[in-house]
Formats: C-alpha cells, structure tokens, sequence
C-alpha cells in the first residue's frame, strides 16, 4: 500500500526470521502481524499478534519461511523497519530497528515519530 516497488516494506534478521518461523510452525499460525497504536509515555506502541490469514490490505513480507504481515494504518510508519530478535540474561523479544522513530522512552517500549501525530491526522489507530 505506501511500499516502495521491488523493496519489501520491512526486513527480519536471521535471528527475526528463526523465531518467527519457530512461532508460526508450534502455533499454527500463518504468521505474526505488526502494528502501531497508541499508548505508552512516548506516545504510540508497536503491537504483535498471531493471524491465520493476512486480511486485504495488509502489507505481506515473505523471508526465508517467515510471515509478517503489516497492519494497514501502520505501514507508513513501518516502511524501512528491520525487525530483529534478541535474547539477553534478563529477557527475550522483538525489536523494532526503525529509521522513522524520532524518539522513544526509557524503557523502549513507545515511541514517537516527527510530524505524526495520529490525534492531529484524523487517523484511528487500533486499541485507540
């Protein structure tokens, strides 16, 4: 939908594309959606969730046997994202390295992105 023709929107790394896979093959799911929505101290939230199916507008990433599928409101802030997996000795999870962030709390779980602001755009974002 705001792709950039012959470029996936965004990419996984091998780490990203192992998980994923190992999620969608234990779950039985045909891969992960991700989106934006608001909430946190920054402002907004990325969001994951299983689906069985990508719906009609969604934007479909296809890597090595791993599916992510991008919710159709968060695609122009995802556009360029690498989606990374990342496992430390106090926790595992996803993160999101996105050029369009242009700043993010403490804890890095919301952010913001410049000139964006869902409130002022008339945008409705899920869970809003």
């Amino acid at each position: 939908m705001f792709g950039i023709p012959g470029k996936q929107a965004v990419t996984m790394t091998p780490a990203a594309i192992k998980q994923i896979a190992k999620l969608m093959a234990t779950k039985g799911h045909a891969g992960l959606r991700i989106g934006v929505r608001k909430g946190g101290c920054a402002g907004m939230e990325y969001t994951m969730e299983y689906v069985d199916a990508a719906d009609t507008h969604d934007e479909v990433v296809e890597q090595d046997g791993a599916c992510v599928m991008i919710a159709p409101m968060a695609q122009m802030f995802l556009i360029g994202t690498e989606v990374d997996y990342e496992v430390s000795l106090l926790e595992s999870g996803f993160k999101f390295n996105n050029p369009n962030v242009s700043d993010a709390c403490g804890c890095g779980e919301s952010i913001r992105f410049d000139g964006m602001d869902p409130a002022d755009s008339g945008l409705k974002l899920p869970g809003s």
